[in-house]
């Protein structure tokens, strides 16, 4: 399988930062992952090994796979504005991440879950394409059958970010998308500018 369904806690500790939310796991051991664990001398990383990685990092924290995030990109360059701004508006712009960001799925894993198995509805119909791009002013919200869902309820009753971009109701379990976010409203410790400088090579 494509996706990476391993444990979170090492991926975290192989970006040295808890990428997917809170973990008391990385917390105890936030050096990188091997054999030798803190230990294990490390070589000089290279310019280019550092552009790799961040790329990497952004492709794991939203759950994209790599010929996703070439198109991404691709449609980010073509877009006026700032080109590592506009990959930002475009990955926060999915339908999963929107579902994660209102607080329908605790992550975006379970969010893209969701999605797929149709428990997600576009402007009144039933949308299962996680990476379906959203547009100003489109609805989102959970499907009438799948309102009493435990997941949902549970993830909803946790629910604690709030965004800018995004109007939620709670009592028709619905959020409206307003607009994309711009940079200065991504909390994500993100250096866009090196993915960029990457696929300029």
């Amino acid at each position: 399988m494509a996706r990476y369904i391993g444990p979170k806690t090492r991926i975290s500790r192989k970006f040295r930062e808890p990428i997917f939310g809170p973990d008391k796991n990385f917390e105890k051991r936030s050096y990188p992952p091997g054999q030798h664990g803190n230990n294990k001398k490390r070589a000089k990383v290279s310019e280019y090994a550092v552009q790799l990685m961040e790329k990497q990092k952004v492709k794991y924290m939203y759950g994209i796979l790599e010929r996703q995030f070439a198109k991404i990109f691709d449609r980010a360059s073509r877009m006026e504005g700032i080109t590592g701004e506009n990959l930002l508006k475009l990955i926060e712009s999915r339908l999963d991440n929107v579902v994660y960001r209102m607080g329908i799925a605790p992550t975006r894993s379970a969010a893209r879950q969701l999605v797929g198995h149709r428990h997600i509805t576009v402007n009144g119909e039933v949308v299962n394409i996680s990476s379906y791009t959203l547009r100003s002013g489109d609805v989102v919200a959970v499907r009438e059958k799948s309102k009493s869902l435990p997941a949902i309820n549970d993830s909803l009753a946790s629910r604690m970010g709030k965004y800018g971009w995004i109007e939620w109701d709670g009592s028709k379990m619905a959020g409206k998308f307003l607009n994309p976010p711009s940079r200065e409203e991504l909390t994500e410790n993100i250096k866009e500018q090196l993915i960029v400088e990457l696929y300029s090579k």
